[in-house]
């Protein structure tokens, strides 16, 4: 990443970081679950939309919420 991509990055951080984030309680993970799905309902199948790539980093941050605090089935 070039320094000018970090300076653009830096900019656009603070309208971004209230979307992407590490749920630290349910609460949390209740809020990326409910923006996950309507990025889904938006992007749907299509990997080129402009909001493919934070749809999957959202699916990321949901799953390992989900490995360290939802018990699996049995």
């Amino acid at each position: 990443m070039s320094t000018t991509q970090i300076e653009k990055a830096m900019t656009a951080w603070p309208q971004v970081k209230a979307a992407l984030y590490m749920p630290r309680n349910e609460r949390e993970y209740r809020q990326l679950v409910k923006l996950l799905d309507r990025l889904v309902d938006e992007v749907g199948e299509d990997e080129n939309h402009p909001l493919a790539s934070m749809m999957e980093v959202l699916g990321v941050l949901i799953e390992k919420y989900e490995d360290e605090h939802v018990p699996e089935l049995a």
